[in-house]
């Protein structure tokens, strides 16, 4: 799936659109986290961050997956570039403290959000025909590192880009509705009513909200497509039906 999701990519490059890439790499930190002895802790979803596990962190993300991907890119022709949001100013980070659903507030480590984007590196890039491939990591007005949930990077690099289309690979369908049935187009307010009653939890409440701020920051459509479908990225944008959920305003 990655030979195909590089040269997927270098096709759109060519045929005139401008792909970013924004990636995770959850799985490979917990693995590598394992195998330094370190005992993987997640709070509400998110990963609890401390000195020492940020630093693997970054290892993984910006010193492995990230040039993994790039690599994969070049070698088949295309041209990639890789940047952690703390290259060239791109990701402005402060901390996400974590609410329980009690209202406490629970502190877990170097987690942050988005604070502002400076998307002037990735737009250089472009003009000159490269593919920016981005490591979700910013940095915070002290210049310390923080790690941020990727599909939240994703929305606030579409919003800033005023990008025309923001799609999540992930390892399922798309949104399934309260009947389990997968829901091919949704709009923002009925997304937001089915968040409020829990139909869309987990791992897939960081992609609808990435999703509504992509949108509110002006880009067209938001997806969550099955990645593991070869060639997905294509079937979405160039079939009538497409193959997950398009969320649109």
């Amino acid at each position: 799936l990655k030979e195909s999701f590089a040269l997927d990519v270098i096709l759109l490059k060519y045929v005139g659109l401008n792909p970013v890439i924004v990636h995770g790499g959850g799985p490979q930190i917990g693995a590598l986290m394992e195998r330094l002895g370190k005992e993987p802790k997640f709070v509400g979803g998110m990963r609890v961050t401390d000195e020492a596990t940020m630093e693997i962190v970054e290892m993984v993300l910006v010193g492995k997956i990230n040039k993994e991907i790039v690599g994969l890119i070049n070698r088949h022709g295309g041209r990639a570039v890789g940047l952690s949001g703390k290259d060239g100013n791109l990701i402005r980070a402060r901390r996400r403290p974590h609410r329980t659903p009690g209202g406490e507030e629970v502190d877990i480590g170097l987690v942050g959000e988005v604070e502002a984007v400076n998307p002037q590196a990735i737009k250089l890039l472009e003009e000159n025909g490269f593919i920016t491939v981005i490591a979700p990591v910013g940095a915070g007005s002290q210049g310390e590192t923080y790690n941020i949930n990727a599909d939240l990077v994703a929305g606030e690099i579409a919003a800033a880009l005023g990008a025309e289309k923001l799609i999540h690979l992930t390892d399922v369908e798309g949104i399934k509705g309260a009947d389990g049935k997968l829901v091919s187009t949704l709009a923002k307010r009925n997304a937001e009513e089915l968040m409020k009653r829990g139909t869309i939890e987990g791992g897939m409440l960081p992609k609808v909200e990435s999703a509504l701020r992509a949108l509110e920051g002006g880009t067209s459509k938001a997806h969550i497509i099955d990645g593991r479908i070869p060639h997905a990225i294509l079937l979405e944008l160039f079939t009538k039906e497409g193959i997950g959920t398009e969320i649109v305003l």
